[in-house]
Formats: C-alpha cells, sequence, structure tokens
C-alpha cells in the first residue's frame, strides 16, 4: 500500500515569507506610520479650522519611528522646527511683505536659526513652515493652525508608540551579528582547507578580497545595532537594557577586531603565495597543523557569536563553556605550529618575517575572543556608562538633596 503525499500548495512560500517579513523593521514602520497619520488626520479635523489639516499626519509621518527612543527625539526636533519657522513668519510679515528679498531674507534666517535651536535633520522645516505662513494673506490664524496642526501630528505620534511600545529590535541585531560571525567561520574553513597545498596568487587574493568585504557587513551590522540600541532605550519593555546594549556593542567591537586581525592573515597568505608561486606555502605537517588553528578559530567565533546573542542562561553557558574548549584547543595547536614553523625556518629562512606574523596575528584572534578578557571588558563598559549617567543627571541630583535638606528645616515646629 502506497502512502499518499500531501503535496503543499504553491502559495505556501509567499504566505511564510509574509510571516517572516511582518517582524522586519520595514513592515513595522509602514504600518505604524499609516496608522498614526490617519488617527492625526481625524483629530485634527476636529481642533483645526482649516478644511483640510495635512499638516498633522505629515508630522505622524515624520514623528513615528521604529523606536520609541527616536520617536521622542523626532517629535520634539519636529514640533521646534515649526515653531521656530511660525515666530519668524509672524515676525517678518509684520515688518514686510511677501517678495523677492524678504523670501531670500526669511530663508536665510530661518537656516540659521534652524542650526542654533538643535533641530537636526529639521533644520530646512524651519525655512518650510515660515515660507508656507508668510505666503498667506491671513498670517496669525495660520500660523497658529499650522502650530496646532504640528503639535496634534506630534503628539498623536508620541502616544502612538507610548500607548503601543514598538518592538524591541534586539533579535533582528543578534541575528546580523550571527551572520556577520558565520562569514567568519567560512573564511577561517577556507583558509584552513587551502593552507596545505599550492595556493594561487589569484585564490589569495580572493581570499584577500573576502576578508575586505567583512567591513561592509560590518558597517550593516552596526546600523542593525544601533537600531537595537534605540530600540532598548525608554522603552517598558525592557527591564536590563543597558546590559543588553553592552553586551551587543562590546561583542560586535570584539568580532570588528577579529575580522581587521583576518584580512591582515589573509594578507600574509597572500605575500607567501606571491614568493611561493611553484611550491606549497607549507610542509605537509605544518599545513595540517595550520589547519587545526583554523578550524578551532573557526568554531571559536562562532561560539562567542552565540555567546552574545544568546537570551537564555543555560544556553549562555554552554557556548561560553564551547568557546572556552575552542580556545583552549586554538592555543595547543597554535604552539604546535610555532614549534614547527621554527624547524622550518631554520632548514629555510625564506620570508620568515611572514611566519612570525601569521602567529602574531593568530594570537591576537584568540585573545580578543578571551573569556576573561570580554567580562572585563563588559565590566570596563557598564562602568563607563554608569558614570556618564552619574554625570548626566548631577544636577537632578543636587536638586534632590537640596530638596531633602530643606525638608527637616520646614517640619521644624515654629
Amino acid at each position: 500500500m502506497t502512502r499518499e503525499v500531501r503535496k503543499v500548495p504553491q502559495f505556501a512560500d509567499p504566505l511564510l515569507d509574509l510571516a517572516r517579513r511582518r517582524r522586519e523593521p520595514a513592515v513595522v514602520q509602514t504600518l505604524r506610520s499609516t496608522a498614526a497619520a490617519v488617527i492625526s488626520y481625524v483629530v485634527a479635523l476636529q481642533l483645526s479650522s482649516e478644511p483640510a489639516p495635512l499638516t498633522a499626519p505629515l508630522t505622524a509621518l515624520l514623528v513615528v519611528q521604529v523606536t520609541l527612543f527616536t520617536t521622542l527625539v523626532t517629535a520634539v526636533r519636529r514640533v521646534n522646527s515649526v515653531v521656530a519657522g511660525v515666530l519668524l513668519a509672524i515676525g517678518f510679515s509684520s515688518l514686510v511683505g511677501l517678495t523677492w528679498w524678504s523670501l531670500g531674507l526669511i530663508i536665510l534666517v530661518a537656516l540659521v536659526v534652524g542650526r542654533f535651536v538643535k533641530v537636526g535633520e529639521f533644520v530646512p522645516e524651519v525655512a518650510i513652515s515660515a515660507m508656507l505662513v508668510l505666503g498667506v494673506t491671513r498670517v496669525s490664524a495660520t500660523a497658529w493652525d499650522r502650530v496646532l496642526e504640528t503639535l496634534i501630528g506630534a503628539g498623536v505620534g508620541m502616544l502612538f508608540n507610548v500607548l503601543l511600545a514598538p518592538p524591541v529590535w534586539v533579535e533582528s541585531a543578534g541575528g546580523a551579528i550571527e551572520e556577520l560571525a558565520a562569514r567568519m567561520r567560512r573564511l577561517l574553513l577556507d583558509l584552513g582547507e587551502e593552507v596545505g597545498g599550492h595556493t594561487p596568487v589569484a585564490q589569495a587574493a580572493a581570499r584577500l578580497h573576502e576578508a575586505r568585504r567583512l567591513d561592509h557587513d560590518i558597517v550593516r551590522v552596526d546600523a542593525s545595532l544601533r537600531q537595537a540600541e534605540d530600540s532598548l532605550r525608554l522603552n517598558p519593555r525592557v527591564k536590563e537594557g543597558l546590559l543588553s546594549r553592552v553586551v551587543l556593542r562590546t561583542g560586535l567591537d570584539t568580532l570588528e577586531i577579529s575580522a581587521v586581525v583576518l584580512r591582515v592573515v589573509c594578507r600574509s597568505f597572500t605575500d607567501l603565495a606571491k614568493e611561493r608561486t611553484e611550491e606549497r606555502l607549507f610542509e605537509p605537517e605544518v599545513g595540517h597543523a595550520f589547519k587545526d588553528v583554523f578550524e578551532h578559530l573557526a568554531r571559536a567565533v562562532q561560539s562567542f557569536a552565540v555567546l552574545i546573542t544568546t537570551q537564555v542562561s543555560a544556553n549562555a553557558e554552554e557556548a561560553e563553556e564551547r568557546l572556552a574548549a575552542e580556545l583552549s584547543a586554538g592555543r595547543a595547536s597554535r604552539d604546535r605550529v610555532a614549534d614547527l614553523l621554527l624547524a622550518q625556518v631554520r632548514r629555510h629562512p625564506r620570508q620568515w618575517q611572514l611566519h612570525g606574523a601569521l602567529l602574531a596575528e593568530v594570537d591576537r584572534v584568540l585573545d580578543e575572543l578571551d573569556v576573561e578578557k570580554r567580562s572585563q571588558r563588559l565590566v570596563e563598559e557598564l562602568d563607563r556608562q554608569s558614570r556618564e549617567q552619574r554625570e548626566r543627571y548631577r544636577l537632578v541630583g543636587r536638586v534632590r538633596q537640596r530638596l531633602r535638606l530643606r525638608e527637616p528645616e520646614e517640619e521644624r515646629p515654629a
């Protein structure tokens, strides 16, 4: 009796793809911005005298960001830019009318004022608001309607993200870090496969180009991590936001340093390939020992990425144990390579400086991934962040201290 095999419908793949994409920042941003813009327009219709108060949904579109922190920052900057532009337009309308020279003058003044009021990317909005208000006949009414609509859009955008807190993008940043580690792991394994045989210069140069491309990957991961860091700030869903930010940031810094060292390793292999065009890069025994080193480094990089991105303590402990084991084995293999290279250099002292450079670069990667060094770096970064927060809120602390000192005096009987 044959077993009937059920066929998966053809539309399953698009549906699965849609389900995966619903958590992407671009999809979340699109849906949230649309909803906030519609709500702000409905509110503005009830409160503004304008027949089509489009400034409110426009402000909501600009204010609502992927994270709560960036939403608050954008809202404040947007309101500041509009208010500054409106006040300039009111002042100019009382002195001069709309002419070519007054238009140029108000644009110049608005752009300069925008730099001083620190509105960030909304500096042109100061001039735009001033021009739109200056160009109407009822300056006063239009000016305050524009301010009201801006406040409505900014208020709806902020309330939208406060009441419906945006997602925390730590998972997407962790995935980006793991992808970067996976590319570094593949490169290390490829180097291990090639180091024991004859490597053409073109092949070694291709590995060097691949290592250089890691810089672009790090830039993309850094952007994803910045978004995750912003999503942790002021988010009511997060209890230990500072610790999560520091763990991910220091972990990415370690991988970035390791990627730079890995690029130097590929550079050294390319230089060796140029000098040894008709022979192996190393003797077979040395090549096998180097392969062991790169395999241990590859698994160590992968374990390090799992360690800094995992959210479960049990998985973190397991990843830390694997990382420590791979680093220990990598150091043992590195010492074996050093002994073999020393014997080879004594017999054939060609390009001995490249041999020493390779050993030093392997040592740097092992040192960067070291568990104890990671813990020390975490403690130092947490201390630095704590000091910055204390300095930032020192004025608030002084005010609180003065209020506490005054309380006993006020409670004393006359």
